[in-house]
């Protein structure tokens, strides 16, 4: 145990757009010492608290429409229409984080409703029903795009009319791909045009899905892997399994609590590793953390 070797992933971490938006945050605070943010600016509950003790107040989508004269911080996950709405009613100065990646799919989902809706067609939402990022998709469409999660999803989709499919920015490449072919097979069976009938639209971030590979290589190389992440993070989730499926000595922390000594009997090394969501400072709280119970 002396000798443990203990590495921190260096490609672990926040990603482009959080980062955006924290330091959005904190350039404001250092100002205003008070600013409201949209729901979690990140789905980190250590982050989350370190910015609120600087004067970060999360409020939700029914306190919004109560605000009146101030500013609010859009997230990277973006918002739908009636939420910018929301705030000219109120004169409430919007302060805009959204992920450029978000943004452009937000564009990209709207036009493809007004196109494809001319058509009597359909747009199909791969994501997590109620993700802040899928809500301000859905708000694209005027809340008539249809979420499918899981392939017994795929029954809410009407074959006979033409099909539009987009991802929320933070899925995996794998998963997204069966929910494709899922549904290619099912028009096949019907004997249907796929050509046709359907229009596949990649829209996962690849900074996000970039990551997969990088983490299941840092697994492969540790005795021990210790993931890093909040329990609401997607992203955390989905990068996690991938750990856990390269190394199966692969273990979910948030906190520095939760980590039990005897995962690192009888091993030379521990990988330390996040989420898109997770800060630099936590996964180093828990290297540190490693090193005093070793």
């Amino acid at each position: 145990m002396s000798q443990l070797k203990i590495t921190v992933d260096p490609k672990s971490g926040f990603c482009f757009g959080v980062v955006y938006a924290i330091e959005m945050a904190e350039n404001i605070l250092k100002e205003d010492n008070k600013l409201y943010c949209l729901g979690d600016i990140v789905h980190n509950n250590r982050e989350v608290d370190r910015l609120n003790n600087l004067g970060l107040e999360i409020i939700d989508h029914k306190r919004l429409s109560e605000l009146n004269d101030c500013k609010v911080l859009i997230r990277a996950h973006g918002e739908p229409p009636s939420t910018y709405e929301i705030a000219l009613k109120n004169n409430i100065e919007l302060l805009d984080a959204s992920c450029p990646v978000v943004l452009k799919l937000q564009h990209q989902i709207k036009e493809g409703y007004e196109t494809i809706k001319k058509i009597d067609g359909q747009v199909i939402i791969y994501g997590k029903e109620g993700h802040a990022e899928v809500t301000g998709l859905v708000g694209q469409t005027n809340g008539e795009a249809i979420i499918v999660t899981t392939k017994e999803d795929i029954s809410k989709i009407d074959f006979e009319k033409p099909i539009y499919i987009y991802s929320q920015t933070t899925k995996s490449p794998k998963a997204f791909q069966d929910i494709v072919d899922e549904i290619k097979n099912k028009l096949i069976a019907l004997g249907k045009d796929v050509d046709l009938k359907f229009v596949v639209h990649d829209t996962l971030c690849r900074q996000v899905s970039g990551r997969e590979p990088q983490l299941k290589a840092f697994a492969s190389e540790n005795d021990v892997i210790v993931f890093v992440s909040g329990t609401k993070s997607s992203n955390g989730k989905m990068l996690f399994l991938s750990c856990k499926e390269q190394n199966k000595q692969s273990y979910f922390v948030s906190d520095t609590k939760e980590i039990d000594e005897n995962w690192f009997k009888n091993s030379n090394s521990v990988g330390i590793c996040g989420a898109t969501s997770t800060p630099r400072w936590l996964m180093d709280e828990v290297a540190d953390h490693i090193k005093q119970i070793s």
